[in-house]
């Protein structure tokens, strides 16, 4: 058992912190949220009403948090130099590269283990623990870490050095993002020529033009596995966040000088999506403006 702190109870943060506890680790858990807290502690989390307070004498310190700035500042303020030094630090928030290895390097500086550890899979993966891990960080604190991410997910892979786990993310999620809007467009067009929804899934789910978005994720209602598109494009991943993650993949092609025409089209498709009050609706509910 591993004495584990818990920054960032919300959608995804509140089923992670569970399944460590059913993993039969003790939970120290913290959130700004009193209703998350209630739930972290209707799962068998114990919870603190500051970070300094659930970091003290843990064994490691898990985080999952909206945006860099935040995890800068909770990072540098409440958990290094509070959190004992031989605690394993885990971010696993989504942020831009950079953010990660100056936390990371201020981690190390102060005598901590760190790692980048952003997550895929979504809501309905985290409450299952069947998340998808990429790390960023040292052989060894990788070694560390992955017992505690396995807890949590179904793979967990090293990506590389610090911030590593990070660019697999952001380059993960642009794919992710044109895929979607290729096949919203693909399911839209088909439709129009007049073919069967479900034969046309049946097709291309096994030929070349197959892809995540189409074998598990359907945006079309009723055809495929259940997905958010059967539940009126609620639940999921929120639009506002695929948002997020396109442009910090457009800010990481930027400063890496790489082209990437699709990704950059995704982000302009998903940003008016989100400007027009879908932010919170299921980032396949796309497949409605085409």
């Amino acid at each position: 058992m591993t004495r584990i702190a818990f920054i960032g109870l919300g959608n995804m943060g509140g089923g992670m912190a569970a399944n460590l506890v059913k993993a039969g680790h003790e939970v120290h858990a913290f959130d700004l949220s009193s209703e998350a807290l209630a739930r972290a502690q209707e799962n068998g989390c114990q919870t603190y009403t500051s970070v300094r307070e659930a970091v003290q004498g843990a064994q490691a310190v898990v985080s999952m948090l909206p945006n860099g700035e935040i995890v800068e500042s909770v990072y540098s303020a409440d958990v290094i130099g509070h959190a004992p030094r031989s605690a394993l630090l885990l971010d696993c928030s989504t942020i831009d590269v950079a953010t990660a290895r100056k936390v990371e390097e201020a981690a190390r500086a102060a005598g901590y283990e760190m790692v980048d550890a952003p997550v895929s899979g979504g809501i309905a993966a985290a409450n299952g623990g069947t998340l998808t891990f990429m790390v960023g960080g040292s052989e060894a604190a990788f070694a560390k870490a992955e017992p505690i991410l396995a807890a949590m997910g179904k793979a967990v892979i090293h990506a590389g050095a610090s911030g590593a786990g990070q660019a697999a993310k952001i380059c993960n999620n642009m794919i992710l993002g044109a895929t979607m809007i290729a096949t919203c467009e693909a399911f839209a067009l088909a439709d129009k020529l007049g073919l069967d929804l479900q034969t046309f899934f049946d097709i291309s789910s096994k030929a070349s033009g197959q892809s995540w978005s189409i074998t598990a994720y359907c945006p079309v209602p009723g055809v495929g596995p259940q997905s958010p598109a059967d539940n009126g494009y609620q639940g999921g991943f929120a639009a506002a966040l695929m948002l997020k993650d396109l442009k910090l993949a457009m800010e990481a092609a930027k400063a890496a000088g790489a082209m990437v025409p699709m990704g950059q089209r995704a982000q302009e498709l998903y940003e008016a999506f989100a400007a027009a009050g879908n932010g919170a609706v299921d980032f396949s509910g796309i497949i409605k403006t085409l």
